[in-house]
């Protein structure tokens, strides 16, 4: 038939109405239009025929667009396809399965360029689950109690918010970002305890200090109190933290305590302020004398009865101003450990037994360098140029060791 052909082409009407199609399976009634003229029943089943073409038209346009998938449009062909074949209309019927058909090509490549768009899609959903699935299992193994928490959160939002991929490794993933968030969680909750048991008895310990505190805030031993109180405030430092709340109310309660008892020290030290000025000019006054008198120490039995007789005029005057005791104490010692080093220089240089020990040492040093210059002197008389180099080398060492020995020993004779 030739292409120009229309729809009336395939199909002719008798005389009762009755509409017959020619398809190339030969022809078929498809209907009959009784009490209408041939054209009237022609025109009835060819617009059937056009609302078919109409079908497949508005289906080739959205292949073309690709607003279907090639799921959905290969069940749209089949659909129309199994309408068209039966179907009761007249026209083009073959011409119309043959237009089907010819939308193969195009879903094919249709369905390799989504099967590639698909393949890039889970490769990229894979990556950002590693992601995911990386950055979970370092938190896991972190300590970001409070932060860690809200960026799980936000991942499981993320993750939800992802397509799945292929099943094994999707599950595969998602197994690992579950074991790390649980991981964590049991971590979080562990340390949660594991804090509050601390608070719990850093609260208790606290408390118990703030009790002593309260024995003696009254107490006038000043020194034996003021060194109880540094060992409570140890203590309290050492206790570590009951919650912010807890460990302010607690603290000013404790501070207050201490304020109490170091106001009234101080108070008292200030009325014994006058009294204390007048020993500190005395201890000055007997420190100048004693250091001019014992430093530079010559005589040992001298000096050290020098410092006798000045620490016992010493301790005799009474306290003196808190700010000046270090200075006081330290010249005191310094003046002490200047008869105590004298003391001992002059043990030293005396000592017998150290003398003794010197002096072999230097004997002995003295033989071996000897020995060694007559085995030298033999080795080389024999040619033996080797055994005499080492052997000398030897008699460098030993004569620097007997240089050392020697000052030693020169040391008890000064």
């Amino acid at each position: 038939m030739s292409e120009s052909a229309g729809p009336t082409d395939f199909g002719r009407v008798e005389d009762d109405g009755t509409v017959f199609v020619l398809t190339s399976a030969g022809e078929r009634r498809v209907g009959q239009v009784p009490d209408a003229d041939k054209s009237e029943a022609m025109a009835f089943f060819v617009r059937r025929f056009e609302s078919l073409e109409t079908e497949v038209n508005l289906l080739g346009q959205r292949i073309e667009s690709g607003s279907l998938s090639p799921e959905e449009a290969r069940k749209s062909i089949n659909h129309l396809r199994s309408s068209i074949v039966g179907a009761s209309a007249v026209g083009d019927l073959d011409g119309l399965v043959a237009k089907l058909d010819g939308f193969a090509p195009q879903l094919a490549a249709a369905q390799e360029a989504r099967k590639a768009e698909r393949a890039q899609q889970n490769e990229q959903v894979k990556a950002a689950k590693e992601a995911m699935v990386a950055e979970a299992e370092k938190l896991a193994e972190g300590n970001d109690w409070r932060g860690g928490v809200n960026r799980f959160r936000s991942l499981l939002d993320d993750w939800k918010a992802l397509p799945r991929i292929d099943r094994a490794t999707d599950d595969e993933l998602w197994h690992r970002f579950s074991s790390a968030r649980t991981t964590y969680t049991r971590r979080r909750k562990a340390q949660f305890a594991t804090q509050n048991e601390r608070r719990d008895a850093a609260r208790a310990a606290k408390e118990k200090i703030i009790a002593r505190s309260r024995e003696i805030a009254g107490s006038t031993d000043w020194s034996q109190t003021a060194t109880e109180f540094r060992d409570l405030m140890n203590e309290w430092r050492a206790a570590g933290g009951a919650g912010r709340e807890v460990d302010d109310q607690l603290w000013t309660e404790f501070r207050g305590l201490q304020d109490q008892f170091f106001n009234a020290r101080s108070a008292a030290f200030n009325a014994e302020e006058s009294e204390f000025r007048e020993n500190l000019t005395a201890k000055q006054k007997l420190l100048d004398d004693a250091e001019a008198t014992i430093l530079p120490i010559t005589d040992v039995k001298t000096a050290k009865d020098a410092f006798r007789d000045f620490l016992s005029s010493f301790n005799e005057l009474g306290k003196v101003p808190r700010d000046a005791i270090r200075s006081l104490e330290g010249r005191v010692r310094a003046l002490e450990q200047a008869v105590r080093s004298a003391e001992e220089t002059e043990w030293r240089r005396t000592d017998p037994e150290a003398r003794k020990r010197a002096s072999d040492t230097v004997e002995m040093f003295s033989a071996q360098i000897e020995k060694l210059t007559q085995q030298a002197d033999a080795a080389e008389r024999r040619g033996d140029t080797k055994k005499a180099a080492t052997t000398r080398d030897s008699i460098k060492t030993y004569t620097e060791w007997l240089a050392q020995a020697q000052k030693t020993l020169d040391e008890f004779s000064a």
